[in-house]
């Protein structure tokens, strides 16, 4: 994710979005992640935030690398004890090292176009039946929100359709409904897979 808009509404809010609640579905998702991964695992949390989720991975026993485009969210997560690190989708260029990818809700903020090209590079990443846990919200069209960041939206098959193209196995996914950042009230899908 390299929109510079979308980086700006995230490092003007970091303080509110760490007050953001996860919805039930999700906090389960976080713990069904920790529990298919092997013990004492290696993953990568794709699109980190402040490193909320990667703080609750290594407290759970996981090895974590976090990776965030934006500065002031790794700033705040190396400054908690993560392993974070400044970049991009495009900076996902390891083959087979990580037993997990925890991608919760930021590959939303990739152009559609570029969507199954992270989606390889993820599964190239991952070591074989490697685990994946991808959050994303469901609609159509790509657009920005009230806050200015850039989404794009995909349909349940949409999804499902990607992620097999690319050579996952979906395990099983989840559907629910939550409030973000903007305040908005948004359908969500979290899909378990593994390569």
């Amino acid at each position: 994710m390299t929109d510079k808009r979308t980086i700006d509404a995230y490092t003007n809010r970091v303080a509110e979005y760490l007050n953001v609640p996860l919805p039930e579905a999700q906090l389960e998702a976080r713990q069904a992640f920790v529990d298919a991964v092997v013990a004492g695992g290696y993953v990568l949390d794709l699109g980190s935030g402040p490193g909320s989720d990667s703080s609750f991975l290594m407290r759970q026993g996981l090895t974590v690398k976090a990776l965030d485009a934006t500065p002031a969210f790794v700033d705040h997560a190396r400054q908690n004890g993560v392993d974070a690190y400044l970049g991009t989708f495009d900076d996902v260029t390891e083959t087979a090292i990580f037993d997990g990818v925890y991608a919760s809700f930021s590959l939303l903020h990739a152009p559609r176009a570029d969507f199954p090209r992270h989606l390889k590079a993820i599964h190239s990443a991952l070591k074989p039946k490697g685990q994946l846990f991808l959050g994303m919200k469901l609609g159509t069209g790509e657009h920005r929100d009230e806050l200015d960041r850039y989404y794009t939206y995909y349909t349940e098959a949409e999804i499902e359709d990607a992620l097999t193209q690319t050579g996952f196995t979906i395990d099983r996914s989840v559907k629910g409904m939550g409030k973000g950042l903007a305040g908005s009230y948004d359908g969500f899908i979290l899909v378990f897979a593994h390569a």
